[in-house]
């Protein structure tokens, strides 16, 4: 067995364990391998031991790469998830491979992807509305005071499918703190729109904890690519 396979056995084993500990079904859980800094041969390699989910946070990296995946291996279907903060001059690159998007933050860059959307019928794209849990308004992401206003217009929009929320927790505080705040969060925006119960939470460092709040989407890089050589 290769290490990326004992790698990402040993998180699906992490992911597993965590369900069980909490009543939760594994099933309901989603692993996003997150490629970022790494060749599309990666992802390939990921895609033959079952992995479907990847994610990226630069769409000139991330747009490149999933081109010469399916060039690499058209038999595969890999399911892209743009994660990272998107500018609005990205949306149209990042619709042409990307299925979810789990930074949606604000209204400029909602108008944008209504916009593109509205060129092509057929095209569709799952979203999070991504939480700012920080005090800095430079960061990413929505204050949460400010979700159920902009959830409204996200769901306004035909051609958008709301999933719920994404946060990410402080490396500063304790992570329970922000994952009791997007836990609360996806309970108040399931007020407006019952389906959109999904919670993107938890990385490499803190997944196991995030299940445990409710998190069905959970990110993961090093602990299965391992550091860039």
């Amino acid at each position: 067995m290769s290490a990326l396979a004992e790698r990402l056995g040993e998180v699906n084993s992490r992911i597993a364990n965590a369900a069980n500990q909490h009543n939760r079904a594994v099933e309901d859980i989603t692993l996003i391998v997150v490629t970022k800094n790494h060749p599309a041969e990666l992802a390939v390699s990921l895609l033959e031991l079952g992995q479907k989910n990847f994610g990226e946070n630069k769409d000139q990296e991330a747009s490149a790469k999933a081109l010469k995946v399916r060039e690499i291996a058209p038999q595969f279907q890999p399911i892209w998830h743009f994660v990272g903060q998107l500018q609005s001059n990205k949306a149209k690159s990042v619709l042409s491979y990307a299925a979810v998007l789990h930074s949606l933050d604000r209204e400029s860059l909602l108008k944008e992807l209504n916009k593109q959307l509205d060129r092509d019928e057929q095209k569709r794209l799952k979203v999070f509305i991504e939480l700012n849990l920080t005090d800095d308004p430079n960061r990413g992401g929505l204050y949460p005071d400010k979700l159920s206003e902009f959830a409204e217009q996200v769901l306004a929009s035909p051609r958008l499918d709301l999933l719920g929320v994404m946060g990410v927790a402080s490396l500063d505080g304790p992570a329970e703190a922000d994952f009791e705040r997007i836990a609360k969060a996806s309970q108040i925006l399931q007020t407006i729109s019952p389906d959109a119960r999904f919670i993107s939470a938890g990385m490499s460092a803190d997944f196991e904890m995030a299940i445990g709040f409710g998190a069905t989407h959970i990110r993961v890089g090093t602990a299965i690519t391992g550091k860039r050589q």
